[in-house]
């Protein structure tokens, strides 16, 4: 299925667990240090750098881009690092994001309240992934380095629905259908 961003709440509505997605837009990468950052600019009432309404964050750490390319390889990172800035997140407007690994029941609640959704993107394919990102530019917090906010034009851009906001978790999915298998 192809979707582009921002994200609405009819595109969001029409995601579920397990479903595979090409992403085509402007995405978003943050990581722990700039997610501490951006909730404490909520906290505070101050602005954020970019309008998150809509948006997608990339949960990445990209690697420097060799000579005529965008970026180098962008694989996920884990995401329940995220986990403790996610729901102030969500409540300011962002509708997804990409990582791997699961998520706490907080959040998955947060997702169900805030219709949102939560993609992963496949560990060890960072090449590939890289492939599909356009152009890259550092949006806020270059002192950062490689945790700096980065905006992200990609066409095709593969994720899988891991967490939908009718309460679906693709990996508990995937898990009992094993056991089932398995107990067969």
């Amino acid at each position: 299925m192809h979707i582009s961003t921002p994200l609405t709440d009819d595109a969001v509505a029409r995601l579920h667990a397990g479903d595979s997605v090409l992403i085509t837009g402007t995405i978003y990468v943050g990581r722990d240090a700039a997610h501490k950052r951006l909730v404490e600019a909520l906290q505070a009432g101050r602005p954020l750098p970019f309008d998150v309404t809509g948006q997608i964050i990339y949960y990445m750490g990209p690697s420097p881009a060799k000579p005529g390319r965008p970026i180098g390889s962008a694989g996920p990172t884990t995401s329940y690092r995220m986990d403790a800035y996610t729901p102030a997140m969500l409540q300011a407007g962002l509708k997804g994001m990409i990582g791997k690994g699961n998520r706490s029941q907080a959040v998955r609640e947060a997702i169900k309240k805030h219709r949102a959704v939560y993609f992963a993107s496949v560990g060890g394919a960072a090449a590939l992934i890289a492939q599909s990102v356009q152009a890259s530019e550092v949006v806020a917090y270059p002192e950062l380095g490689a945790e700096a906010v980065l905006r992200l034009q990609v066409v095709d851009f593969p994720a899988i629905v891991i967490n939908d906001i009718y309460g679906g978790d693709a990996y508990e999915a995937g898990k009992a259908a094993y056991r089932r298998e398995a107990a067969q």
